[in-house]
């Protein structure tokens, strides 16, 4: 790997990425790290195959990068991971962009191309977007073998998917139906449910009640509906039997009308209406009523034109009563059947067009036709009421047109006779979060319906069932031997072109079988992918049979009613068990506007550009460190992706840089390893070391990884912020001494266990890190890539967990500090003559005692004193947490709070001792009621909720005038650095003053020249740096020495 990149003075990690891709591509690192693990055990990871349409947004890369992470940690633990691309190529995605592209309805593209010129167009686009794909997905670090994916369209893909079906169709559990379903008006096709419920759009939408004329009575039955144009075929009205009904008189119309008694005040508000009598539901039922329009009016022989009563009609909106157009409502075809009322009346295509047999309105789309219709009910005394309802209405997912609600003769997976085994499937799969088990998921599965799998479309797989054109007898085909049993023909490709022509006879029977139009909704396939990406079980039976099911599997919040969902769906009617073991769900990615990304509204950076600009490691953390590894929606921030660079990678990166620049100077290399040393600071960050690591054991093996990259980000503050911060003075003297040699094992061994840990989340800084780790005095790793090596395991033996406890008060209490003296306006470099830590436990101040050089220097304090008698400086107060005790007391949590205010100190200070305390008779722990320290009235003391100190404040003469000369120190440092001096480099210092200052620089003389490293450092001419300090001014020049 090139060096250019340290000779830079800002560090390019986009650059760095692109020199790591090439040297895994040369390398062939990712088939390295495959081939390494080839006899270990197996971690069997299902690949959700996305549609082969379009780029990839930041969700398909969130869940790429999670699709990442965890496959490289499992490696790296020793197992072997496969990790195949996968395509969803068929289905309504597919077309929908075929029919963009041809400017026309699939109606008419079918129709000009025929089936066999429109799948061609399909394979095409496919074939498209593959390489973009795999372009941006391996620009983001994701290692995924493209070169053994499998596609939906694939043959072999097809084939297993016929035998899931044959399996099924074997138990019984596919039947053809006429069911009202969801339409895609703009795809043609019949949607599932699931597929229903994936784009509501908040919409306005017509808001009416039309009267329908009683035939026995001067009177009307009112009815509310927001889909006028269904009342054309309207056959039935449905009132609910012991629901209280009115008759009315309208005095605007003279009209006397029949609705619901708890509707009646809705009404009176906008017309006045007396009642004139009460009746029932169940007294209604049974009366007829004139058509409203003339269509269908001679079906009332048949049964039409009648009031109807079911459990489903409600008080809650409308009138009460519901009219009934069977083709258009699960409930209308539902009663419709029930009381012998035709259901064949469809007047409407399924492109959402009436036909012919609605004359009025005949051609016109339906939500076109709302108006005239309205126009039509007003001009003929149908129309009560007509208003404007905003409210959220499904939506195709693909072309954005709204859905319709129609009978559709379509084949069905009998799935609502086993809720009960999907449920408990679903309980032997562990979720990340768990709430989606029983949540969003089994809230799903408790009402999930039998399932539409069959679509009136051309691309995609066919249904393998054959129909007899003389008996109606179906026979399903499980494979292609078995087609070819029955025809004769062997074929090489299953699409609806090859497929269709293939008709056969059976002995003994009349009539010839033709295959029946329909293909399979797409969502089947992606649930068919355990079975058929290894085209089982016509070949790997053993190998599938071993890696079922899955050890993992991860996609978005979406997929509960997609692909998981069909993936447990079929593995639970196949095989009684669920298809994968554990799943990771992230949430919605937004735009930082709040809303959907979309680019026609450009309002989100193209993820490639991001790349461009900051690297893929600082997009990767991003996005899972975030709740959207928690199921949560958030909002995409590209200031959170440079944030991710100045707050991870490059504390990260500059603790390399600092290693490597004074291993360099000192001749330290890696094989001078020893950690024999004392140090406290060593034993302390090597323990927080195996801390880490034992931590992102657990949650890694329990999939939680919004509780290991925080915990990573930690660490790097430890290591940087403090570690190398309060320990840079041990590199810097001279020669090799047994402390110096600790400082550089000790820091060695945290940087590179670090970079390990880091891999699988931030594989390009770890590649380059471990790259230059190796590179330190020439010394040779094992191994040429950090992804070929193992993961760190803790080693208990360095875990010190009182020295990690002392060392976090010393942090505490260094925050403390410093707080204070940005209150007062104190700085830093001024120097305080004291401190006191103060807390009642004689064993915690000792921990602090233990660590007093680095609590001086980090407050630059001369004195620290400590002292238990905690009552001298602070008072206890407590607070009730308000979100934990406010669901558990409700209305009494005034009250309880009054009482917790009350708690004198004493009184806290046992319920510390004790853990518990009761207040009105209720128990309370210290997770509920949070007691903070709090400085008595007068003093100078601070606080938090585990520790108190005390500084002098007081700056003499003589500790201002220090503060001085370290200011001095640090603005020489800092022009040191501009001017690109090495750390080494010795130097001559000139400087001018103003009076005031003169005598500081000479009474700190020495000390400034020694920090400096300055052999001379006098009063004179030829200054180019100045800084101004309380009016006083001091300018300096710096020249460096030869050596």
């Amino acid at each position: 790997m090139s060096d250019s990149l340290n000779q830079k003075s800002v560090f390019s990690f986009p650059q760095m990425e692109q020199e790591v891709l090439q040297y895994w591509e040369t390398h062939d690192t990712f088939r390295e790290s495959m081939r390494q693990n080839t006899s270990q055990q197996p971690f069997v990871f299902f690949d959700g195959p996305p549609f082969a349409t379009g780029l990839p947004h930041h969700g398909n890369l969130l869940a790429s990068v999670i699709k990442d992470i965890v496959p490289r940690y499992w490696t790296m633990k020793g197992r072997y991971v496969g990790r195949r691309f996968g395509w969803d190529c068929h289905g309504l995605p597919i077309e929908h962009e075929i029919n963009k592209k041809l400017g026309m309805p699939a109606h008419q593209a079918i129709k000009e191309l025929g089936i066999a010129g429109y799948n061609q167009e399909c394979r095409n686009i496919v074939e498209r977007y593959v390489q973009d794909w795999r372009h941006i997905i391996t620009r983001l670090g994701r290692w995924v073998d493209f070169d053994d994916d499998y596609k939906t369209m694939d043959i072999d893909f097809m084939e297993s998917v016929w035998w899931v079906v044959k399996e099924l169709w074997d138990k019984g559990l596919i039947y053809r139906g006429n069911k009202v379903m969801p339409v895609s008006t703009g795809l043609e096709t019949p949607l599932s449910n699931f597929e229903a419920g994936m784009n509501y759009i908040d919409v306005q939408d017509p808001s009416i009640t039309a009267l329908f004329k009683l035939e026995d009575d001067d009177a009307y039955i009112s009815t509310w509906t927001t889909t006028p144009w269904t009342l054309p075929s309207n056959l039935a009205l449905c009132v609910g039997a012991d629901i209280s009904y009115v008759l009315v008189h309208d005095a605007a119309s003279d009209r006397k009308i029949y609705l619901a008694e708890e509707r009646l005040d809705s009404y009176s508000a906008k017309h006045h209406l007396s009642v004139l009598k009460r009746t029932t539901g169940l007294q209604l039922a049974g009366r007829q009523y004139e058509p409203l329009f003339p269509y269908f009016a001679n079906l009332k022989k048949d049964g039409a034109f009648r009031i109807v009563s079911d459990a489903y009609v409600k008080t809650d909106e409308g009138t009460g009563i519901v009219h009934q157009a069977p083709a258009f409502g699960e409930d209308d075809y539902r009663i419709a059947q029930l009381y012998g009322i035709p259901t064949h009346v469809c007047p409407v295509t399924m492109s959402g067009v009436f036909t012919d047999e609605v004359s009025d309105f005949a051609g016109a789309f339906i939500k076109d036709a709302d108006p005239h219709i309205i126009a039509w009910l007003k001009k003929n005394d149908g129309l009560f009421e007509h208003t404007t309802l905003q409210h959220s209405y499904p939506y195709c997912y693909r072309s954005q047109t709204p859905l319709i609600y129609r009978a559709v003769p379509s084949w069905f997976v009998r799935i609502s006779d086993f809720r009960d085994s999907l449920l408990e499937a679903n309980q032997k799969i562990r979720w990340v979060p768990g709430h989606i088990q029983s949540g969003r998921m089994g809230n799903w599965l408790e009402n999930a319906n039998d399932w539409c799998i069959s679509r009136n479309r051309v691309w995609g797989t066919p249904v393998p069932i054959w129909e007899n054109d003389v008996t109606g007898a179906f026979l399903c085909i499980g494979s292609r031997e078995e087609l070819k049993q029955y025809t004769g023909v062997e074929i090489d490709d299953l699409h609806r072109e090859f497929v269709d022509p293939q008709t056969f006879q059976l002995e003994n029977e009349e009539g010839a079988y033709h295959r029946v139009s329909e293909v399979l909704d797409c969502w089947f396939e992606s649930g068919s992918m355990p079975y058929a990406q290894s085209h089982y079980p016509f070949e790997n039976k053993a190998q599938f049979e071993q890696g079922f099911p899955a050890d993992f599997i991860a996609e978005g919040l979406d997929q509960t009613r997609g692909w998981f969902y069909t993936l447990i769906a079929l593995s639970t009617l196949l095989y009684q068990q669920p298809p994968f073991k554990n799943v990771i769900v992230n949430g919605l990615v937004l735009a930082e506007d709040g809303k959907k990304m979309s680019k026609s509204l450009r309002n989100y950076t193209d993820p490639e550009q991001l790349m461009d600009e900051h690297g893929a490691d600082a997009l990767r953390l991003y996005l899972i460190n975030s709740g959207l590894v928690r199921g949560e929606e958030q909002r995409f921030a590209d200031s959170g992706v440079r944030e991710m660079t100045r707050r991870v990678l490059l504390p990260w990166h500059n603790a390399y840089s600092f290693l490597e620049l004074y291993a360099k100077i000192d001749g330290w290399t890696p094989d001078r390893l020893d950690l024999s040393d004392t140090n406290i600071l060593d034993r302390w960050i090597l323990s927080r070391l195996q801390t880490l690591k034992s931590t992102i054991a657990f949650e890694m093996e329990r999939y939680r990884l919004d509780n290991v990259v925080p915990r990573l980000f930690v660490y790097i503050e430890e290591l940087t912020n403090w570690y190398i911060r309060l320990n840079r003075s041990r590199f810097w003297g001279p020669g090799l001494g047994v402390d110096k040699v600790a400082a550089y094992s000790t820091l060695y061994l945290a940087i590179k266990e670090l970079t390990l840990a880091l891999a699988p989340c931030a594989p390009f800084l770890s590649e380059y890190v471990y790259q230059k780790l190796s590179g330190i005095g020439h010394s040779k790793s094992s191994n040429n890539s950090v992804h070929l090596c193992s993961y760190p395991i803790a080693d208990e033996s360095l875990q010190d967990q009182s020295l990690e406890a002392a060392v976090s008060r010393l942090q505490q209490i260094v925050l403390l500090g410093r707080k204070q003296r940005e209150d007062r306006k104190i700085s830093l470099r001024t120097p305080l003559s004291r401190l006191t830590v103060i807390h009642k436990d004689k064993d915690l101040l000792a921990d602090v005692r233990q660590l007093e050089s680095y609590l001086k220097k980090e407050l630059n304090v001369k004195q620290v004193n400590y002292d238990q008698n905690e009552r001298d400086y602070i008072e206890w107060v407590a607070k009730p947490n308000f979100p934990v005790l406010g669901k558990r007391l409700g209305k009494r949590m005034r009250s309880i709070q009054q009482l917790i205010h009350q708690l004198t100190s004493a009184e806290l200070e046992e319920f510390l001792e004790n853990g518990t305390i009761v207040l009105d008779e209720e128990s309370f722990n210290l997770d509920e009621v949070h007691v903070f320290r709090q400085a008595k009235p007068g003093s100078a003391v601070v606080s938090d909720r585990l520790i108190s100190i005390e500084q002098d404040l007081e700056v003499t003469t003589d500790l201002k005038n220090e503060g001085v000369a370290r200011e001095i120190v640090h603005r020489i440092q800092l022009a040191r650095k501009e001017l690109d001096f090495q750390v080494t480099d010795r130097i001559r210092v000139t400087y001018q003053a103003t009076p005031k200052i003169l005598p500081i620089v000479d009474q700190f003389r020495e000390y400034i020249g020694r920090e400096v490293l300055a052999v001379d450092f006098t009063l004179g001419e030829g200054t180019n740096f100045r800084f101004e300090l309380n009016d006083e001014s001091f300018e300096f020049g710096l020249e460096q020495v030869p050596t």
